[in-house]
């Protein structure tokens, strides 16, 4: 039985990694939600004995290679987001969904920014504010994944 709860929750974090490389049309790319960042912080506020900053460093690592980006800075970035979860879960799970969605909000903010500020130190790249644009789409999206995520956890009595 705990196996099968396992294979689940790595099943929806293949999912989002899944549909964090799909391709989209560059005018909607840019606006890309943090799928794997949504579904992280859903897991870790859930459970989080078992989804936890170890499993985010790791799916952040493999966000690196899938993204071709400098390795460990999706995973750093995403450990760090994942920690101020795991230390607030029992304040954040008290706050309404819509509070909620500010907070993934603000963490997604962070997520991006330190992605940033490492890529800035590694390499030369500029900052553009579109570069912010998937923290609108995280907001927008936690209420949904939230509800899905759940239901998934409860038809599969996830504990």
């Amino acid at each position: 039985m705990l196996a099968r709860n396992g294979i689940i929750i790595l099943l929806t974090l293949l999912m989002a990694l899944i549909v964090t490389i799909i391709p989209m049309p560059i005018g909607a790319d840019i606006f890309r939600p943090d799928w794997v960042l949504v579904v992280l912080i859903y897991w870790c506020l859930a459970l989080p004995n078992r989804v936890n900053v170890i499993t985010a460093w790791v799916m952040g690592f493999l966000l690196d290679v899938l993204l071709g980006s400098t390795l460990g800075v999706h995973a750093t970035a995403m450990a760090i987001s994942i920690y101020i979860i795991a230390e607030n879960f029992q304040k954040i799970r008290n706050f309404s969904i819509w509070q909620q969605s500010l907070i993934v909000g603000v963490l997604a903010a962070l997520y991006h920014l330190l992605v940033f500020w490492m890529q800035r130190l590694l390499t030369d790249v500029a900052f553009l504010p579109s570069y912010l644009y998937p923290v609108i789409t995280s907001i927008i999206l936690w209420p949904w994944a939230f509800l899905l995520l759940r239901k998934i956890r409860r038809n599969f009595k996830i504990k």
